[in-house]
């Protein structure tokens, strides 16, 4: 099982910004689509955005459509997830995978620890 390391997360007003960064093991990022998902108490788990193996084609949940940005950096190793305009909705923790699917039946096979992010009105 690769590692996978989040960061990024913290606390921020509705509309603010905030950048998450996965850094998946070379094997996992390289031969893999990756996503983040997300996570709050009481809820489901919600696929947010997903990024294909070579970077040209990404999918997003009709939730941040819009407001999220999914992106790959071959040369430095990591998944990028860009967040604008944040909304309270978008509290939770938030983690990366190797997904292809982030729709429903999507399967999480592996993950990392999660980076927090709370958003306030």
């Amino acid at each position: 099982q690769a590692d996978l390391v989040e960061s990024g997360g913290g606390s921020v007003q509705a509309g603010g910004s905030l950048t998450l960064t996965c850094t998946p093991s070379t094997l996992t990022q390289n031969t893999r689509c990756m996503g983040w998902f997300r996570e709050t108490p009481g809820q489901a788990r919600e696929g947010v955005a997903v990024i294909s193996t070579t970077g040209r084609a990404a999918y997003y949940a009709d939730s941040v459509k819009g407001r999220f940005t999914i992106s790959k950096d071959t040369a430095k190793n990591t998944v990028t997830l860009q967040m604008n305009n944040l909304q309270p909705e978008d509290t939770g923790m938030y983690y990366c995978a190797p997904v292809c699917w982030i729709g429903p039946g999507a399967k999480y096979v592996f993950w990392g620890q999660g980076t927090q992010v709370t958003v306030s009105s």
